[in-house]
């Protein structure tokens, strides 16, 4: 069987940037490989994910807001972690009181949706991590290290389910290191991204207009920021648009930072209604850096500024999806899934 989990996190590499994931169980433990360094290459299927430099700036602009008290947020770094693992993998952010109601949230269902499974954390981000650590003294473990502490507690099943927005480069990163540990453990099985099948594209865009529904008065535009990626899987901007526009919400407006559709692409889309407010949120699931400042700061380029210089009313809304109890929901769904394939 360590045969078949090989190939098939291979596979998984290669399938593309759509292609589901999962894991059958594997035989007798064995020490993990070296992980080699980790790369800083983040695209938009973790919702604030960034590029190195960009977040050495984020620590640098974060640093003018209150993040909240970060003791209040249980990093789930802890030992003692019996034989099932349930290991919840994030970029992360330093915003503490986004992390505990978006990650934290997230976690929280998961441990109570799975009480035989110790939930822990691992982030993908190490400038997060160590920013954490120097700025409020909280250890938060690298992927590596919680893979690492699982093998040095005995775990012998092993779930991880991302946080993820999409199938991206980072999953497939997160993929290749759970590969150098399949032997570790006896069974390892991955969850899916949350935006994967029609079906969870159908409930973000159900979640996210049942959450704005007291701001859809007609009059109003409610758009969604997302971070986007020059890669192939920046594609699921323009089909979120596509369902919610399907589904009725023709007052609902999708776009990025980084790619398409952009800033300019929804203003336009925006001045061509009939609108005295726009209502801003973002499409990510924590409020971060990008939420904060690319999307509701004062700057002169950022949404907020540009939608009010239009004329319109703007109105910030900082949550990031992880708060949404739909969306929290949709990551157990995903998680039993991949504990299911565990029988198969």
């Amino acid at each position: 069987m360590k045969t078949k989990l090989t190939m098939l996190l291979i596979l998984t590499l290669l399938a593309g940037l759509f292609a589901g994931c999962g894991s059958s169980p594997t035989s007798e433990p064995a020490a993990p490989q070296e992980e080699p360094a980790a790369s800083q290459e983040e695209t938009a299927e973790v919702p604030e994910a960034e590029p190195a430099e960009e977040a050495e700036e984020a620590a640098e602009d974060e640093e003018n807001y209150n993040t909240g008290d970060a003791s209040l947020d249980d990093p789930r770094n802890a030992d003692g972690i019996g034989e099932k693992e349930l290991l919840a993998v994030s970029f992360g952010t330093s915003f503490n009181d986004s992390r505990r109601l978006t990650i934290g949230g997230i976690e929280g269902a998961l441990e109570a949706a799975f009480p035989d499974y110790s939930v822990r954390r691992g982030f993908t981000s190490d400038i997060i991590i160590n920013h954490v650590k120097s700025r409020d003294g909280v250890s938060i473990d690298s992927v590596d290290e919680a893979l690492s502490r699982a093998v040095d507690n005995g775990v012998k099943t092993l779930v991880v389910q991302p946080t993820h927005l999409m199938n991206g480069i980072e999953y497939d990163e997160l993929m290749g290191l759970i590969a150098k540990y399949s032997d570790a453990f006896e069974q390892v099985s991955v969850g899916e991204p949350l935006l994967t099948s029609d079906e969870d594209f159908q409930a973000v865009a159900e979640a996210i207009v049942t959450a704005t529904k007291e701001y859809d008065d007609g009059k109003t535009a409610i758009c969604f920021m997302g971070h986007g990626t020059e890669a192939e899987s920046n594609g699921v901007y323009a089909r979120m648009q596509t369902v919610l526009s399907d589904m009725g919400a023709e007052h609902y407006y999708i776009g990025t930072v980084e790619a398409t559709p952009s800033l300019e692409d929804v203003l336009k889309m925006v001045q061509e209604g009939d609108y005295s407010r726009v209502v801003l949120e973002p499409l990510m699931v924590v409020a971060g850096d990008h939420a904060n400042n690319d999307m509701a700061g004062d700057e002169e380029d950022s949404w907020k500024s540009a939608f009010q210089a239009a004329g319109y009313e703007v109105v910030p809304v900082l949550r990031g999806l992880g708060e949404l109890e739909e969306i929290q929901k949709l990551y157990v769904a995903h998680a039993q899934a991949a504990i299911d394939a565990l029988e198969k």
